[in-house]
């Protein structure tokens, strides 16, 4: 780590530590027969989860370590943050690959241990590159609010939290909490559509008490405010400093105060969208602790998340990172 590297404001991650596998399929068929809403999250049992890993064997697939908190301190680490990230995972072979992979990229880790497996997520891949995903969390189920401790906090100037994470209010609002008094920045990412309409009376009252900065896609936008994204990132901004509505193809919307900024996507041969907004975050966190201006937070974050979708799974193959890099030293 360089000596720039070093004076970056550090990043904590926390969310659920699961096991990624992806699955390509070759139409809906599955997704219909298991009814799975196409393109949300969908929390499922251990039994549930099995019988559509038997169901996808002959399949093409990848296995890689994730959660989406995960996936976020990963690329951000790989772009040169300082990062740390903290949730629970299984004394398995899966929980021992997770740890280890976030190690070898230089991120700090805060693991806990459960007697449950590690979570995994089958995550299915439409020929139109939409994904669904059906989440047994496992182990990550057992992050309680008696985890968190002021301590994990201590060298982090900024939170960054998976809305996942919101079924468990106590958890959720014990986490929020803990960062704030220990000085923290707060962001948070809305995550799910489907997790927003459960649980809308209470994000808004966490944005308003707690949060810094908000992600949200359109589906996230629209189901917190009932409004196209134009609007959304206004009412967004209202609850706290800096929003941001992730557009697709066509970019994404940054309000900050006074300020809104329009950042186009850059082009990409999409193939899977796991991960983009993930990697979106890491892009735009990146640019956040070096100073940058909103526009370049959102280019930085539209370059990132566009080579993620040119790739199977939420993780860039190292082969991606120079260009990637070289390409923000031209910015």
């Amino acid at each position: 780590m360089d000596s720039k590297t070093r004076d970056l404001p550090a990043v904590l991650g926390i969310g659920n530590a699961l096991v990624d596998v992806m699955i390509a399929l070759e139409d809906d068929a599955l997704i219909h027969r298991y009814r799975l809403p196409k393109g949300s999250m969908t929390l499922v049992d251990e039994q549930l989860s099995e019988q559509i890993f038997r169901s996808v064997s002959s399949l093409k697939k990848t296995v890689t370590t994730g959660g989406s908190a995960a996936n976020t301190i990963y690329s951000l680490a790989s772009l040169g943050g300082r990062t740390g990230y903290l949730g629970k995972i299984g004394s398995d072979e899966l929980g021992h690959a997770f740890k280890q992979e976030l190690e070898e990229r230089s991120v700090r880790t805060h693991l806990m241990y459960s007697e449950k497996n590690t979570g995994r997520v089958m995550a299915l891949v439409s020929p139109d590159s939409e994904r669904t995903m059906a989440t047994c969390l496992g182990a990550a189920a057992d992050l309680k609010p008696e985890d968190i401790n002021p301590e994990d906090f201590q060298g982090y100037c900024i939170l960054y939290i998976e809305g996942y994470l919101v079924q468990d209010h106590q958890l959720m609002e014990k986490t929020l909490k803990t960062a704030r008094q220990e000085g923290l920045m707060i962001a948070l990412d809305l995550s799910d559509f489907t997790v927003v309409e459960q649980n809308l009376d209470f994000l808004q009252k966490i944005l308003s008490a707690y949060v810094d900065m908000v992600f949200a896609n359109e589906e996230e936008a629209f189901a917190f405010t009932g409004k196209m994204p134009e609007y959304a990132v206004e009412e967004l901004a209202l609850f706290c400093k800096t929003a941001i509505v992730k557009t697709g193809k066509t970019g994404s919307l940054i309000k900050q105060g006074d300020d809104t900024v329009k950042v186009r996507s850059f082009p990409a041969n999409a193939i899977d969208t796991t991960g983009a907004g993930d990697s979106y975050a890491a892009g735009f966190l990146y640019g956040f602790t070096k100073g940058y201006s909103l526009d370049q937070c959102g280019k930085i974050a539209s370059l990132v998340s566009a080579r993620m979708v040119e790739v199977m799974g939420a993780k860039l193959p190292e082969s991606a990172w120079p260009e990637i890099l070289r390409t923000l030293h031209a910015f």
